[in-house]
């Protein structure tokens, strides 16, 4: 078990590998507990941006793009010491928008399937690995997102297993957490390690 301001501690301790921005990262599959995870540390971190990858992805087959956008308009312009800024994609009209400003964050929390890839991690200073049980994580799923997911589950699950087994970002974390611990714990301050991590 690891508390968030220990993470937090952990962050800031660590010097910055994508220009003067600490980039932390997230990843793990659908329904895990990403965004939730990305949220409270953000928190713990002052109040850290947090970018989401749902807004790169360019739709339901879009994971594998979303890697190079994030990479060329958030990470590689940070490491040359220039603002960030990105085109969210807008999921109703089946289009990026316009660009959203991120600058130059002493800290950005990226939270989201692929965020963890090789060519991000290089930069981050912390990743993080989620996962959860697939039924605990398609339940939530739907839960999140409604009917309109469960025809895209299998089909998003493919693009994550093909995406994982070409990065293995599990085995690359910096720390693996246990999306849905049964051991007591306080979510709201802490998260529980996965076995054998």
């Amino acid at each position: 078990m690891i508390t968030f301001s220990a993470l937090a501690e952990r962050v800031l301790a660590t010097p910055p590998r994508c220009g003067a921005t600490r980039l932390v990262c997230v990843d793990g599959p659908s329904g895990a507990g990403k965004t939730t995870l990305a949220a409270r540390l953000a928190a713990a971190l002052g109040g850290a941006p947090v970018l989401h990858m749902d807004d790169l992805y360019p739709g339901w087959d879009g994971l594998a793009a979303a890697v190079p956008l994030l990479h060329d308009q958030v990470v590689a312009p940070l490491a040359a010491g220039r603002a960030a800024r990105y085109r969210p994609y807008d999921w109703h009209r089946g289009e990026f928008a316009r660009p959203r400003e991120l600058g130059t964050p002493p800290v950005l929390v990226v939270e989201g399937a692929g965020c963890g890839a090789r060519v991000i991690a290089a930069h981050a200073v912390l990743l993080v690995w989620i996962e959860a049980p697939r039924d605990e994580r398609y339940r939530r799923g739907i839960d999140r997102d409604g009917e309109t997911y469960r025809p895209h589950w299998e089909r998003w699950a493919r693009q994550e297993a093909a995406h994982y087994a070409a990065e293995g970002t599990a085995d690359r974390a910096d720390i693996r957490v246990d999306g849905a611990p049964e051991v007591p714990h306080d979510p709201a301050r802490e998260v529980v390690l996965a076995a054998g991590r």
